[in-house]
C-alpha cells in the first residue's frame, strides 16, 4: 500500500498546494504597499502561468511606509532598505517558491529585495495559484525557462544582472534553471533545499525504503557542478529544517565549493541556528546577509 502511494500518488505529496480546491486566495504585492503588475507567461509546451511582476522603477516608498503595518515579518535591525526609488535597479531577481506555497507566499522576502533596488519575477508553477496545468519535474523546468526568457527578452529587466532566488522545491528548480543556463545567470540563491527529493525521502518514516520509486528527482547534486564557478552562489540554512536536515544544504555547499579550480571566491554559505523550514527567511541576520551578496554581485 505505502509503495503504491509514493508510485501512484507522489504528485500529491511533491506538489501538494497545486491539487487544493479552486479557487484560491493569492496574497498580492499591494498587501505590502508594492507596485506591481499582473502578468501571463506562456510554456513552450502551452501552459499559461499567472505570475508577479514588480518593477523598481514603479515603486513608492510612501506607499510602502503606509503599509508597513500590513507586514509581519520584522526586518533585521542590520538590514539598511535603500528607498530612493529614483536610482535605477541593480538586478532583476527571478523567485521560485516551494511545493506547499504559493507565488503570493513570496511577497514578503520579494519586498525586501525591492527595497535593495531589485525588479522581482515571482514566478506561480502550473497548477499553482492561479496557473493552468498540472506540475511534474518536466514541467516546472519549462516554467522557469519561460520565466527566464521574458526576463532576457524584456528591454528594461535585462540591462541589469539576472538572479535566481528559490527556497525548498523553488531552490531545486533554480539550480536546474541555472545549470542549464550558464551564460545567462549572474548570481543564484537557495535556501533549505536538497540534494534530490529521493534522498529526502529516504529519511522519511515508513516509505523511506520505497525512495526509489520516486521518479521525480529534482536532482540538485548532479546540477550544481554545471553551474560555472564565476556565478556567485549564496546558501542559506535553516539548521533547524524538519523538512529538508541540515546535511542536504552542507552537501551542496561542499558540491558547489568543488566546481571549476575551487576558487569561486564569491560564494557564501550562511545557517541560522533558529530556522525552520519555513521561516528561515525572518532569522535575525538573514536579509543582512542577502544585501551584502548583493552588494558584491552587482558591484561595478
Amino acid at each position: 500500500m505505502l509503495s503504491m502511494l509514493l508510485r501512484h500518488g507522489q504528485k500529491y505529496l511533491v506538489y501538494p498546494s497545486a491539487f487544493e480546491e479552486r479557487p484560491r486566495d493569492v496574497a498580492r504585492p499591494s498587501h505590502l504597499g508594492l507596485e506591481y503588475t499582473d502578468i501571463q507567461l506562456t510554456t513552450s509546451d502551452g501552459a499559461v502561468l499567472h505570475c508577479y511582476l514588480l518593477q523598481q522603477s514603479r515603486q513608492s516608498a510612501t506607499k510602502i511606509r503606509q503599509k508597513s503595518g500590513n507586514d509581519f515579518h520584522n526586518i533585521d535591525s542590520e538590514f539598511e532598505p535603500l528607498l530612493n526609488y529614483n536610482l535605477p535597479a541593480v538586478a532583476t531577481v527571478i523567485m521560485f517558491h516551494g511545493n506547499g506555497m504559493d507565488y503570493g507566499d513570496l511577497i514578503y522576502a520579494a519586498k525586501r529585495f525591492v527595497m535593495r533596488r531589485c525588479n522581482v519575477l515571482i514566478l506561480s508553477y502550473r497548477g499553482y495559484g492561479n496557473s493552468e496545468g498540472v506540475p511534474s519535474e518536466r514541467g516546472l523546468r519549462l516554467d522557469a525557462q519561460a520565466a527566464l526568457h521574458y526576463v532576457k527578452a524584456d528591454d528594461e529587466l535585462s540591462t541589469v544582472p539576472t538572479m535566481l532566488f528559490g527556497t525548498s522545491l523553488g531552490g531545486a528548480v533554480a539550480i536546474d534553471l541555472a545549470s542549464r543556463n550558464p551564460s545567462k545567470i549572474d548570481a543564484l540563491i537557495v535556501e533549505n533545499t536538497f540534494l534530490s527529493l529521493p534522498r529526502v525521502v529516504r529519511d522519511w518514516p515508513l516509505i523511506g525504503p520505497f525512495s526509489f520509486l520516486c521518479f521525480q528527482k529534482w536532482n540538485s547534486a548532479s546540477k550544481i557542478p554545471l553551474i560555472p564557478p564565476t556565478t556567485p552562489i549564496l546558501m542559506l540554512s535553516g539548521t533547524r529544517d524538519e523538512v529538508v536536515p541540515k546535511k542536504h544544504m552542507e552537501g551542496l555547499w561542499e558540491i558547489a565549493q568543488k566546481r571549476g579550480d575551487g576558487t569561486a571566491k564569491r560564494d557564501r554559505f550562511a545557517a541560522f541556528d533558529r530556522g525552520n523550514h519555513p521561516d528561515t527567511f525572518i532569522c535575525v541576520g538573514y536579509w543582512s546577509v542577502v544585501g551584502e551578496f548583493l552588494e558584491r554581485v552587482t558591484a561595478t
